[in-house]
């Protein structure tokens, strides 16, 4: 009795054993092809790279922990504390890591949004510069002065991000002060043929300038025209040049701060 007892236990964990290993072989196969389903159905989004990898990696680790719960069960091992435990687990590491499931949260609502790309030129939290990489976790720029600056992505999503490269022209909004004394129109005039002399102002839309503001010691002007985005500096840094000298040579004076002053005897 004791040994037919015995071998039905042993012909019992045996079958179990083999149904354990069946599951694991067909469960590796289905793995395998669930992600290779999910890398074509990703492949046909307009999802960034980094996304597609996450989701894969966090698809595979999903299934395999499925496949664990599903082989256990087929070799009769009590599966609810495991399951109990790694849902402990999984909210321990979750509360841990809260600021980086932020971080993570946001950079696929980054990657899949696209509010910018490598290459754009952005300004977020008052820093300005290229973006040269995207991850899950952080955003990386370059400053003009080729300073590396790393940005969490949680901060970007909940801050106002400002995209210079999105479209392709760009206004320039430049002011230049002249005296009460000086002929307004005759400025105007000579702002007009500043831009009109610059190949990279387009002339649709067109130049626009007007007074913009009277203060105590001149009169402020503006001048706002358009150009390529790529071309805005250039653009910019030739009208206060440009301006300067053409207003020497119309003898349109610049004001500067005076001051009265009176001597009581």
């Amino acid at each position: 009795m004791i040994k037919e007892k015995t071998l039905e236990k042993l012909w019992e964990y045996g079958g179990s054993l083999l149904m354990a290993v069946l599951i694991f072989i067909a469960g590796m196969v289905i793995i395998k092809l669930a992600v290779k389903i999910t890398e074509k159905a990703l492949a046909r989004t307009r999802l960034d790279r980094s996304v597609h990898k996450f989701i894969i990696t966090a698809t595979r680790y999903a299934l395999y922990i499925v496949l664990a719960v599903v082989i256990l069960t087929s070799l009769k091992v009590p599966t609810a504390p495991l399951v109990t435990l790694l849902g402990a687990c999984g909210a321990a590491v979750a509360l841990a890591l809260k600021d980086s499931l932020g971080n993570i949260a946001s950079g696929i609502i980054i990657l899949a949004n696209k509010p910018f790309i490598r290459g754009d030129v952005i300004e977020v939290t008052g820093i300005t510069g290229i973006v040269q990489s995207i991850d899950l976790l952080v955003t990386t720029l370059k400053t003009y002065d080729n300073k590396v600056i790393t940005i969490p992505n949680g901060t970007i999503t909940a801050s106002v991000m400002v995209n210079y490269s999105r479209e392709k022209s760009r206004r320039v909004d430049v002011t230049f002060a002249i005296s009460y004394d000086s002929d307004i129109a005759r400025a105007k005039d000579v702002l007009m043929a500043v831009a009109e002399s610059n190949k990279d102002i387009f002339a649709d839309p067109a130049p626009v300038t007007g007074v913009a503001e009277h203060q105590q010691s001149g009169i402020l002007l503006d001048l706002k025209v358009w150009c390529e985005t790529s071309r805005y500096y250039d653009v910019r840094y030739y009208l206060e040049e440009q301006v300067k000298l053409a207003f020497d040579e119309a003898n349109i004076t610049i004001p500067y701060p005076q001051m009265d002053v009176r001597v009581i005897k």
